[in-house]
């Protein structure tokens, strides 16, 4: 007697950190992953007791998810906060799109992406800064976040100081793009 067996479906979906860059990966999450241009062995997985973790290298990282809007995460993997979105494809190509067409506004806010207290500040007014530079160091549950610029320019003014306390999507800073 034949019988029809289902396979899982796979679904490629693109991972963006805050510095926009991307990662491909299949979901289910069970196979492998580009990390810096090389595959990975990462596998995400569920206790009994529902909590989550990713098992990495035959080890086990504890994963919280901290918040979701829409397709924008933000985690916890072993106590280290991590904030990306996650794309399809086609969204990504309309994302990309529609920042190409955005860029005629030349100054954009880098806001904060959680709750916390800003401990440093990485740039003054006037500073020259790159994609992925560090810029603002926030605290939250006791863990110093860094903050980085996801664009290349010149810091146009400082919305905050050492020690102000944030709320998720405070302006922190301005950046005009050059």
């Amino acid at each position: 007697m034949a019988r029809e067996v289902k396979k899982k479906k796979s679904t490629k979906l693109i991972a963006l950190s805050s510095a926009n860059k991307a990662y491909e990966f299949n979901k289910p999450l069970e196979k492998s992953i580009k990390y810096q241009g090389k595959k990975v062995d990462i596998k995400l997985r569920e206790d009994p007791n529902g909590f989550s973790y990713i098992v990495w290298k035959n080890k086990k990282y504890m994963l919280d998810v901290i918040e979701k809007n829409q397709n924008r995460y933000t985690i916890m993997i072993n106590g280290v906060w991590h904030s990306f979105t996650v794309e399809t494809p086609i969204s990504l190509k309309r994302r990309r799109f529609l920042e190409q067409q955005g860029e005629s506004s030349s100054v954009v806010s880098i806001e904060a992406p959680m709750p916390g207290k800003i401990i440093d500040l990485l740039v003054e007014e006037g500073a020259e800064v790159k994609q992925g530079e560090p810029i603002i160091i926030l605290e939250a549950m006791k863990m110093q976040n860094e903050i980085s610029s996801h664009v290349t320019g010149v810091v146009q003014s400082i919305s905050v100081k050492k020690n102000d306390s944030v709320m998720k999507d405070d302006v922190l800073l301005y950046i005009r793009k050059g």
